[in-house]
């Protein structure tokens, strides 16, 4: 069958599932329906803020579905009218099987790691913090349990020794976009085999959502840990800590691996640099934002911390 005949459902959410389905429409995907969040209050007027997903759907006239509830039995008999060969799920909320068994093809995730590793809300931070040396995407079948379907197709990449979890996603997002494209043309000819993650006997390793806690940078820690966290963490939440008191944000930073006698977390200014003490070396940001402020470059920060002190 031509991957271009099949009634193709989407669902995502953020600028991550949007360059999924620009892939698919720009490759003349047949996608009937696109199902994002609800429009959301943002910004100081707290003007309704439309998803990544659907200001692009919009600009292509694409039919979109925002249900509040995913079970909602009129959202469920406008989404079985699409009849939809496949549906494909990128950065969406779970799906109750009565959405992901709808279509005779199933429903496909296309997911931020090398699966089985790193199932779960934060795949991309978790392979940085880490300090993992190579990732993927993958795409699988949805079954019940959460990113433990069957394997479809899986594609490395390097992540960079300096490289943050922002510029990670921006790089996986491309790659992931093209794997699901190649899954769809797959799927139609038949030619994918499918891969059980049970048959795979190493232990996963685990990407759990993201709390403010764990942000929270421990000095105590070896200096490529700490490195790690804030690289796995930039930009968003970001990495902190406690300057005098008050939460003090770390974007990016250099390391300096040296013997020395300061205290872990201690703090001081080194040739015009900001720098933290860990048992075995030392933490410059380079990127910051202390609380109440605006994002600053570090040299700005200390020029402004030697007026106040």
């Amino acid at each position: 069958m031509d991957f271009r005949a099949l009634r193709i459902v989407f669902l995502g959410t953020p600028e991550f599932a949007k360059a999924s389905l620009e892939t698919l429409v720009n490759a003349c995907c047949n996608v009937v329906g696109v199902i994002t969040a609800p429009d959301k209050p943002a910004g100081r007027g707290m003007k309704l803020s439309q998803s990544a997903v659907k200001e692009y759907a919009v600009s292509k006239g694409l039919r979109i579905l925002q249900p509040e509830k995913l079970k909602n039995p009129e959202f469920l008999e406008e989404l079985r009218s699409l009849r939809a060969d496949l549906q494909l799920v990128v950065a969406f909320r779970m799906l109750p099987e009565a959405v992901w068994n709808m279509p005779p093809m199933g429903t496909v995730n296309l997911h931020a790691s090398l699966l089985p590793d790193y199932r779960g809300a934060a795949p991309i931070n978790w392979a940085v913090i880490n300090g993992e040396k190579q990732t993927g995407v993958t795409t699988f079948k949805l079954k019940h349990e959460i990113d433990t379907g069957n394997i479809l197709l899986q594609e490395k990449l390097a992540i960079g020794d300096a490289e943050t979890a922002g510029e990670l996603h921006d790089r996986m997002k491309t790659i992931g976009a093209a794997l699901l494209l190649e899954t769809v043309k797959g799927l139609a000819t038949g030619t994918i085999r499918e891969i059980p993650q049970d048959s795979i006997t190493t232990a996963p390793k685990h990407a759990p959502k993201i709390f403010t806690e764990t942000c929270r940078i421990n000095w105590e820690q070896d200096i490529e840990s700490v490195y790690n966290l804030i690289r796995g963490l930039s930009p968003y939440p970001a990495a902190f800590t406690l300057l005098q008191g008050k939460i003090f944000k770390i974007y990016d930073s250099e390391k300096q691996p040296v013997t020395h006698h300061e205290a872990p977390a201690s703090f001081s200014i080194d040739n015009g640099r900001l720098r933290f003490a860990c048992h075995d070396g030392y933490i410059y940001p380079k990127t910051v934002q202390p609380e109440g402020k605006k994002k600053m470059n570090s040299d700005d920060f200390v020029r402004g911390f030697k007026k106040d002190a």
